[in-house]
């Protein structure tokens, strides 16, 4: 409390020194009164005894120019230096108040007490601030990665009233009677649609969600690509070199380690740094990352044993795919 009427007493006394500067006549003002005093005179004096009746128009006024031009000039000199001065006193007077300000908060912080916790306002401002920041963030990178993926989801859910898996007659799951997923809407569906108006994109989406171990895959990739665009790393931006499908199906086969290294095709420097320092910083993003790594591997065997080598090179440029290439690297599974 001492500090704040220290600040206020430190602002008033600045303010009552800038009105008495400000209302007064101070020493700029007293000598260019007198130098134009005393020009005056010596004009006067000289105009006067010099003998000339001043009666040609031009010269006259060239006399009055001589004689006032010096004096304007005197007081624009006097203003100029007042205003100066007034506001050096202005600007020293709103740092010390700056200073005092941010002494007592740095002291507030240090305390730690309760009764010295910053203002209610300013940390909620500061919360709004953080809060439309993050939702900025969030909501581009979902439009740019995932915002597709994300209402497709959400159309293809399952109705709450009958459950995740519906039972028919005899307790059969409605599942089981589901034609099997395509190769194509498999390959599609990782790559998730291109923009909102992706009608075929969605319908491949929504026919691998009701396949349950594609529906796994699908939705762990969304959850990392999500947390991937809150770093700035985007599948879009990623040009990676593209591996033979015979390596992948060698990966396929349970193949790791440098034999399959070409696999990790990503080789963007920011992102594979972000995403290592992300991995041991966030174990969030570390368990997503470790679990969408596991799905991948058993849904592209799975994927593999009927699938050609035009499909499998499809599925290696899928967005899905970009990511098991960035995260595989920084986890070491082409080391």
């Amino acid at each position: 409390m001492a500090e704040k009427n220290d600040t206020r007493t430190g602002t008033n006394v600045g303010l009552s020194r800038t009105s008495e500067a400000s209302g007064g006549l101070s020493g700029i003002e007293l000598t260019a009164a007198a130098l134009s005093v005393i020009w005056l005179v010596i004009s006067a004096a000289f105009f006067l005894f010099s003998g000339d009746d001043g009666a040609d128009g031009l010269r006259f006024l060239l006399v009055m120019m001589v004689v006032f031009f010096p004096v304007g000039m005197i007081w624009v000199a006097a203003l100029g230096a007042r205003s100066s001065r007034i506001m050096r006193e202005e600007s020293t007077r709103l740092q010390t108040a700056i200073d005092a300000i941010r002494h007592a908060y740095i002291t507030q912080n240090q305390a730690g007490g309760r009764d010295h916790q910053p203002h209610p306002s300013i940390v909620k401002k500061l919360e709004e601030i953080a809060d439309a920041q993050k939702k900025a963030e969030t909501t581009l990178a979902m439009f740019t990665s995932t915002r597709a993926a994300q209402i497709a989801v959400q159309a293809a859910a399952p109705d709450p009233e009958t459950g995740d898996q519906p039972a028919l007659a005899l307790g059969t799951p409605a599942e089981a009677l589901q034609p099997p997923l395509s190769n194509s809407d498999f390959v599609r569906a990782l790559h998730f649609p291109e923009t909102a108006d992706d009608q075929e994109g969605f319908a491949a989406l929504r026919r691998a969600l009701k396949d349950r171990p594609s529906a796994q895959l699908v939705q762990a990739a969304q959850d990392v690509l999500t947390l991937l665009s809150q770093d700035g790393i985007y599948m879009d931006d990623l040009r990676p070199d593209m591996a033979r499908p015979e390596l992948w199906r060698r990966f396929a086969k349970g193949e790791r380690g440098r034999t399959i290294a070409a696999l990790g095709g990503v080789r963007d420097r920011s992102s594979l740094a972000l995403a290592a320092g992300r991995m041991k910083q966030d174990p969030i993003f570390r368990d997503a990352a470790h679990h969408f790594l596991r799905l991948f591997d058993k849904g592209f065997a799975r994927f593999e044993e009927t699938a050609s080598d035009a499909e499998i090179s499809d599925l290696a440029g899928t967005r899905t795919a970009r990511a098991f290439m960035l995260l595989g690297r920084v986890t070491g599974t082409f080391d």
